[in-house]
């Protein structure tokens, strides 16, 4: 038995307790619905842009952990190359991303497909980040409880904690290692914080400082600076 699933079965008595709830289930569906007249047809235009810059796919698609440990396909617009391997973690300077993929995940243009995941109750729109099956089954034992959690288009640490933060420092020669061990724990404490109290209030703030990172009119990312260790 994995840990990751040790850690879901363990957890299986108190799974409501990161439930999302029916108002925010209502404003999941409400704002999906509202937006999708507008974000359909820019998915179009961004699919034909990176099967003319690119090619083929147009959609990357990977297996992520779900509510309660259940995994589902997650589809995002593709904004990196395809090879044959590379690490988990993407930071900004990754040479695998394209030129047209740095301005999709600078805006976040490239995760509009998941709020298709929102509509089908597969994420939520504030909550973690939908962690890949790779990285979560390296994560530290404190932070598994976080993975049964549904997860988010955007949320306290998908804002405080982007690519940015990811760049490691020259003392850790290896990029997963200080994600796991460094930007994990920091990661899900932000996150905690939020479903320890994800009243509606607090879900549409989220909302907001994600809309104003979008268009460019606010960036909330936080150094890690100090809080950095060597490997």
């Amino acid at each position: 038995m994995s840990q990751l699933t040790r850690t879901r079965s363990k957890a299986s008595a108190g799974r409501s307790a990161y439930g999302i709830g029916a108002i925010r289930r209502t404003l999941d569906v409400v704002v999906v619905v509202l937006l999708s007249v507008v974000v359909v047809p820019i998915i179009a235009i961004v699919a034909i842009g990176i099967l003319l810059t690119d090619g083929r796919p147009v959609f990357f698609r990977q297996s992520r952990v779900g509510e309660n440990g259940r995994r589902f396909t997650l589809y995002k617009l593709r904004t990196m190359r395809v090879v044959a391997s590379g690490p988990e973690v993407t930071a900004t300077a990754d040479v695998r991303i394209t030129r047209l993929g740095g301005v999709l995940r600078r805006t976040a243009i490239d995760e509009l497909p998941q709020l298709w995941h929102v509509l089908r109750g597969q994420m939520t729109l504030v909550g973690p980040r939908p962690e890949s099956d790779a990285l979560a089954r390296r994560y530290p034992e404190s932070c598994r409880p976080i993975l049964l959690a549904r997860p988010g288009l955007t949320g306290p640490a998908q804002l405080h904690y982007r690519e940015k933060s990811a760049v490691a420092p020259p003392n850790w020669s290896d990029v997963e290692a200080y994600y796991l061990q460094v930007l994990v724990p920091l990661r899900v404490a932000a996150d905690q914080e939020y479903l320890g109290r994800p009243t509606l209030r607090r879900t549409l703030h989220y909302l907001l400082l994600t809309a104003l990172f979008v268009t460019g009119l606010a960036d909330v990312q936080r150094s890690v600076g100090s809080q950095t260790a060597s490997e």
